[in-house]
């Protein structure tokens, strides 16, 4: 058994997902135990810092650094916590904060270039250097590297802890940023059919929202209470549907980049001419969450599946998961929680994977979800220089 943590900010900015776990096995034969799970909040100034930076603030290169360096120590302090009064770790995962994502086909600065680009920051080597403790971070890269989008790098490790003999399944990671894995029934060459990718927003815009029409008092709406008192705008949220991104077929990723505080401005816009009441703004851009992923979902995949597992912040969302059990009829709507892998702290779990994997040379990536030219062993690794005394 290893110990290992997984560290974890997504597009929500919410703070820090923390897991520490037992991992045994090596591949498909991976079994996880959950330890300890935790979130720990960003400083307010430096979330506001990350959130600018994410919606395009300019920042000079000392500054960068400094924030680079401020998100590590953020990150390390929270690898320290969540060991106390456990046994320690003897490896972290870090997938860092991303600040920018630029998929593969969207062209940035010339000259062209044919790979995307993505940057998390709170560097590997940092966290090594204060937690004392070996640290694999920046898992994007290789994957771009081969060709592939970076994103998402989940489905492998639900491939592991997840599939099904029985059903078809499909695993709907609900962040900032809304996340899909499908995982056919378990036989065969079932592993070669393992799909994903990025569906659309999932929180992102909802939070913008709360923050827009609260006057920042409120960053989120606590189990999509707002949003039920209120009637979604069906003709608005077909309008928002014919977004471009919506019908290119995966491998896709997005991120803040895409679905901004820009972005939420012309939904503000457009939404003028239907006299919406915030609630029924709050309605709406859930149902656009909610109609993305289901139309990804006949579009793209081989078969719609026989039941759906929720995880991340918008498996807490009470009236988002109504509304998707609405739109997906018979088909049931769960939680990850219901088959044993913690909902709210999947994706750390995943990055503590992802680590081990680097760790024994394992490759982390399927390159039919990201598009990568092949698989490829995942992360950078720091060792740290003084390997600290456990207590």
């Amino acid at each position: 058994m290893t110990r290992v943590i997984g560290l974890m900010s997504g597009t929500s900015v919410d703070g820090i997902d923390a897991a520490l776990v037992e991992i045994s096995g090596s591949d498909l034969d991976l079994k996880i135990e959950l330890l300890a799970g935790a979130t720990y909040g960003y400083p307010t100034e430096l979330r506001e810092k990350i959130l600018a930076v994410c919606a395009g603030s300019p920042l000079s290169m000392e500054e960068l650094a400094a924030l680079d360096d401020a998100i590590a120590f953020q990150f390390a302090q929270a690898a320290v916590a969540i060991q106390t009064g456990l046994p320690p770790a003897e490896l972290i995962g870090s997938h860092g904060q991303t600040v920018y994502h630029r998929p593969l086909g969207v062209k940035g600065e010339q000259p062209v270039t044919t790979l995307g680009y993505s940057l998390q920051l709170g560097r590997g080597e940092v966290i090594a250097e204060i937690t004392g403790i070996k640290t694999i971070s920046n898992f994007r890269v290789a994957d771009i590297a081969a060709g592939g989008e970076g994103a998402p790098l989940v489905p492998k490790i639900d491939a592991c802890l997840l599939r099904s003999s029985t059903h078809n399944r499909c695993i709907q990671n609900i962040g900032g940023i809304s996340n899909v894995t499908y995982l056919p029934v378990s036989e065969g060459n079932w592993l070669e059919q393992v799909y994903g990718w990025d569906t659309g927003p999932g929180n992102a815009l909802l939070d913008l929202a709360v923050e827009y029409f609260s006057n920042g008092s409120k960053t989120y709406d606590y189990n999509g209470e707002w949003a039920a008192s209120g009637t979604p705008c069906e003709a608005l949220v077909e309008q928002w549907l014919a977004q471009e991104f919506f019908k290119i077929p995966p491998p896709k990723s997005t991120g803040r980049e895409l679905f901004s505080r820009d972005y939420l401005k012309q939904c503000l816009v457009e939404s003028e001419a239907y006299n919406l009441a915030p609630a029924d703004f709050l309605a709406t851009l859930t149902e656009l969450t909610v109609a993305s992923i289901v139309e990804s979902y006949r579009n793209f995949l081989p078969q719609m599946p026989d039941e759906v597992l929720l995880c991340g912040g918008g498996a807490s969302n009470l009236y988002l998961k109504q509304q998707l059990q609405i739109r997906l009829d018979s088909v049931p709507v769960l939680t990850t929680n219901q088959v044993g892998l913690s909902r709210d702290f999947k994706e750390a779990i995943a990055f503590a994977v992802l680590a081990y994997w680097r760790n024994l040379g394992i490759p982390g990536n399927l390159p039919q979800v990201t598009g990568a030219s092949e698989a490829v062993c995942l992360g950078n690794l720091y060792s740290p220089r003084y390997q600290h005394q456990s207590s």
